[in-house]
């Protein structure tokens, strides 16, 4: 039967405006699993062998991954569950009361929870690749995609193989030289990262990446919000090994663009990839939010209006009461709770199709009102990442009118 808007507002009600939501895993073919996303390792390849390993955690989605043909049904997609244990995807439950989940503004400007967030865990390093921008986006029928980056350190007690990442293009490079690596692409490595810089990751900071960039994520696990689009395009043809097929490059070109080198150099944003200041201009660290007695709270993501988050720290036996001007997905870190009502727990495994207590949305009407967040611990921290749509107001003062040579559209 379909969703109503009936049962939307029912669970809303039963949750004091709080959601429980399923975790959501993602497999990607061309990468190998960091296994620190606390999923069972019998359950790593959980979609099959051929699908790849179980990399990626999606929160709070609406999206529907665009994993190829062999892409399942609802793969990607965040369900809730009701408190009697029912089960619906939230983003039937946006299309039909998205008024009741976001604010009247927001939903009445965005028509929908125009947000993706995930973790991205990997052994090593993925192919120095970009995302689109809203206009070759457009063309494909999807939209452009800028992406954020923070490194929590409670899923990075381990760093794996290449806690570094290749950003952008180093200042001198030519369209000529990005020529020459996509025509050789079958000769195994295309050698394209000769022409850029790696960065080591700090546990604890971020970046911020724009459409249009090239880089190449390293080995620690990542929280990424992100506009809610899944385009990208490769354009390193071998990693640790790893042969990237061309299709993975043009994934999200139009049909008569295929092989159109000129068409596929003009996707990248030229002069943000050759920023002499890139660091400077793309590297965020946190700065304080708000502060109180029996908490912490840090932007972690923030700069631009599309999305934005931040890091929560209740402290060991506190009770707060946290208020926040729009609605929010979270998933809870360290330590365990009661929040607004819902008991939260950080899990140490999770096996395939079993739910947790790790991961809630939280309505506009709820963040507004104040949540009332209860660590009983005598010794541990509840800390707690929540990602904002765009137009977060309270976010807003944060945003760069530029960075670099491109400016972030407001």
């Amino acid at each position: 039967m379909a969703l109503d808007r009936t049962k939307v507002q029912q669970a809303i009600e039963a949750g004091n405006g709080i959601l429980k939501l399923a975790p959501s895993w993602v497999p990607r073919s061309f990468m190998i699993p960091g296994r620190r996303l606390k999923l069972h390792p019998d359950d790593i390849y959980a979609f099959g062998g051929s699908r790849g390993g179980i990399n990626e955690r999606w929160f709070s989605s609406t999206t529907k991954a665009a994993n190829g043909p062999d892409t399942t049904e609802f793969e990607g997609l965040s369900f809730v569950v009701t408190t009697n244990g029912e089960k619906f995807l939230l983003k039937d439950a946006v299309e039909v009361a998205g008024d009741l989940l976001l604010s009247k503004e927001v939903f009445d400007r965005e028509q929908g929870w125009n947000i993706l967030c995930k973790f991205f865990d990997n052994e090593g390093p993925i192919p120095h690749h970009m995302h689109q921008n809203d206009e070759h986006a457009s063309a494909v029928g999807f939209k452009g995609k800028p992406e954020a980056y923070y490194f929590p350190p409670q899923y990075n007690q381990t760093f794996n193989n290449f806690p570094f990442t290749f950003m952008g293009l180093t200042p001198g490079t030519t369209k000529e030289q990005i020529r020459a690596c996509l025509e050789k692409w079958e000769q195994g490595d295309n050698g394209i990262t000769f022409l850029t810089s790696a960065y080591r990751l700090e546990p604890g900071a971020g970046w911020q990446i724009n459409p249009g960039i090239l880089h190449a994520p390293g080995s620690l696990c990542t929280y990424e919000p992100q506009v809610n689009s899944d385009v990208f395009g490769m354009f390193q043809s071998e990693v640790e090994g790893r042969i990237v097929p061309w299709e993975l490059l043009v994934k999200d070109v139009p049909e008569g663009k295929k092989h159109d080198i000129d068409y596929i150099i003009s996707m990248l944003d030229w002069d943000a990839n050759l920023d002499p200041n890139f660091a400077e201009n793309n590297k965020v660290f946190p700065i304080v939010a708000s502060s109180g007695e029996g908490y912490e709270e840090k932007w972690i993501v923030y700069g631009t209006k599309f999305y934005s988050a931040k890091e929560l720290t209740v402290k060991p036996g506190a009770t707060v009461t946290i208020k926040d001007a729009e609605a929010y997905g979270l998933i809870v870190v360290q330590g365990y709770g009661d929040f607004g009502g819902t008991p939260v727990s950080t899990p140490s495994m999770i096996r395939f199709g079993d739910l947790t207590e790790d991961e809630l949305f939280v309505t506009a009407a709820a963040a507004q009102k104040g949540v009332v967040i209860k660590n009983p611990s005598t010794t541990d921290p509840l800390v707690i990442l929540k990602h904002f749509g765009p137009g977060n107001p309270d976010a807003k003062p944060l945003i760069k009118e530029k960075t670099g040579p491109s400016s972030w559209k407001k």
